[in-house]
């Protein structure tokens, strides 16, 4: 969610918002100040040549709120957004998005730690899901688990390969009571009872993986 937006002439007329606080020589907001934004928003904090700058706290009128940096009225930096429908953002930020490192906790209690491009998952990262307390630990690529990874169980573990957030290719399940199965995961198209195969080609999203191990082995 962006704030992005002007303040310029808030308080030259009715309905335009209000502003209380520092300006510079040029009249300019600049110093510690509070606005309220014509659409209802509100924002307390730093502010240089006008723009919203340093560390503030702005206040939507949807009842979500983010606490942190800003640099020319973009969230950029160390910060924290609290959305309407509880979940949370704690990382960094550039240009008005997630980028670098950050903590996101959904609304059903999901948690991703890691790393942020262009406000998605990119780069390194550890997924827990709240509901069974699985992890997935490995890369991801535009949101998706992709690449190397993870995933831990109670009491055993898969390491392997992951395509468009599907486990993928060789990989091996390892077992705490010390041994570990060899094998690979194929996707394979769901086929419905009284229903035929077809050959062309699908979407890999809709492709369901089919473990097919192999050898065990003492870990």
């Amino acid at each position: 969610m962006s704030d992005i937006g002007s303040e310029d002439g808030e308080d030259q007329g009715p309905n335009l918002g209000t502003y209380e606080g520092e300006r510079n020589d040029a009249g300019e907001r600049h110093g510690q100040g509070e606005a309220v934004l014509p659409n209802g928003d509100s924002y307390k904090g730093q502010y240089a040549n006008g723009k919203r700058n340093g560390y503030g706290v702005y206040k939507f009128k949807s009842g979500a709120r983010y606490m942190g940096n800003y640099d020319d009225n973009q969230k950029s930096g160390e910060g924290t957004f609290y959305y309407p429908d509880g979940s949370k953002y704690e990382g960094q930020w550039v240009n008005d998005v997630h980028h670098g490192a950050g903590k996101y906790t959904y609304a059903n209690g999901d948690t991703y730690e890691g790393n942020w491009e262009n406000d998605l998952r990119n780069g390194l990262g550890t997924y827990t899901y709240n509901q069974t307390g699985v992890q997935y630990v490995g890369e991801w690529v535009n949101g998706r688990r992709e690449g190397n990874g993870e995933l831990l169980f109670k009491g055993y573990k898969f390491k392997g390969t992951f395509l468009t957030d599907q486990p993928h290719g060789a990989g091996k399940y390892m077992f705490d009571i010390g041994v570990q199965q060899l094998g690979d995961y194929v996707l394979e198209k769901p086929v419905k009872e009284g229903e035929e195969e077809e050959e062309e080609e699908e979407d890999i999203q809709k492709l369901n993986p089919r473990w097919q191990g192999g050898q065990i082995t003492h870990a």
